[in-house]
């Protein structure tokens, strides 16, 4: 077993120990933490607690994370676009319409089963069907994603993330015209208690916050870079429908008239974080794919 330790700060106490554990751990899901409570495997200050028990400021939470289960997943020789790689990490450009783990319905053609081909070093973190994961971008958004090759290095890009330091800038376009040039989402996001398959912003929610900035205004449509805070499921989609501005092409979130895109509009253009072994903070940018340049020059011609 790896011994993660945490230490609760002010931000997260209160909460149940199952919320704040899968709000500052976010590749773990509540119904998980919550098995690993019952089989005794989660102590705060030394002690087994139950699943109810409410995190205090400076409570010493350790979890000890089982050995993942033997992989199941049949690599693949997929075509991968790989940015960057080396012994300990590897940031591969994801095109739009690859699912990134496999799942019921998707257990072929995903990144994970080109990366097992790829690479035969991927830390074993995240269990059967993710080996490697840290991050995750949606089946139809292009772009950037980090890869741990060890568990070392995933333990140091997960911390990143908890600490808000990884840096992820994304461009969207979007319905309507923004008036103003920045701004800053803080809502909290959880899952829609009146659609199951949907994130909202709800009140109970995790910590969700999305800093966006106008790079033109194409007649009803504006395109925006979206930047990251924090990395809850669909946050940018939800973010900008939230205040009124869906994301062009989103089946799940945005108006039912929209352009058909095959999906949301969205890339992960730009990605850096600081290096587990090196301590050298590394940046990677790339272009947008070739329909998204295409649709804004469809967009601009209309404009």
């Amino acid at each position: 077993m790896t011994i993660v330790t945490i230490t609760i700060d002010l931000e997260n106490a209160g909460e149940r120990i199952d919320k704040a554990l899968s709000t500052i751990q976010e590749d773990w899901s509540r119904s998980q933490i919550s098995a690993w409570i019952t089989d005794g495997i989660v102590k705060v200050n030394g002690e087994a607690v139950k699943a109810k028990y409410k995190v205090r400021e400076g409570d010493v939470i350790e979890v000890d994370v089982p050995e993942p289960e033997s992989l199941e997943v049949i690599p693949e020789n997929l075509e991968l676009e790989i940015v960057y790689e080396d012994k300990d990490v590897l940031v591969v450009n994801k095109p739009k319409g690859m699912v990134v783990h496999p799942a019921p319905g998707h257990m072929t053609g995903t990144l994970v089963n080109g990366l097992m081909h790829h690479c035969k070093d991927l830390s074993g973190i995240n269990g059967v069907l993710r080996p490697g994961i840290v991050h995750r971008i949606d089946k139809d958004t292009s772009g950037l994603l980090m890869v741990a090759k060890n568990d070392h290095a995933h333990h140091s890009l997960v911390e990143q993330l908890v600490n808000k330091t990884v840096t992820r800038k994304y461009t969207a376009l979007v319905h309507g015209h923004i008036a103003h040039d920045k701004g800053t989402i803080d809502a909290p996001i959880a899952r829609d208690p009146k659609d199951r398959q949907k994130q909202a912003v709800v009140d109970n929610g995790k910590h969700a916050v999305t800093h966006f900035h106008v790079k033109e205004r194409l007649g009803n449509y504006t395109l925006v870079e979206c930047r990251l805070e924090t990395g809850r499921t669909h946050q940018i989609r939800v973010h900008m429908n939230y205040i009124g501005y869906p994301l062009v092409g989103d089946p799940k979130y945005g108006p039912k008239k929209t352009i058909d895109f095959g999906g949301q509009v969205l890339h992960a253009g730009v990605l850096g974080f600081i290096h587990p072994t090196s301590k050298e903070y590394l940046e990677f940018e790339v272009p947008l794919p070739d329909d998204f340049v295409a649709l804004l020059e469809q967009v601009r011609s209309e404009a």
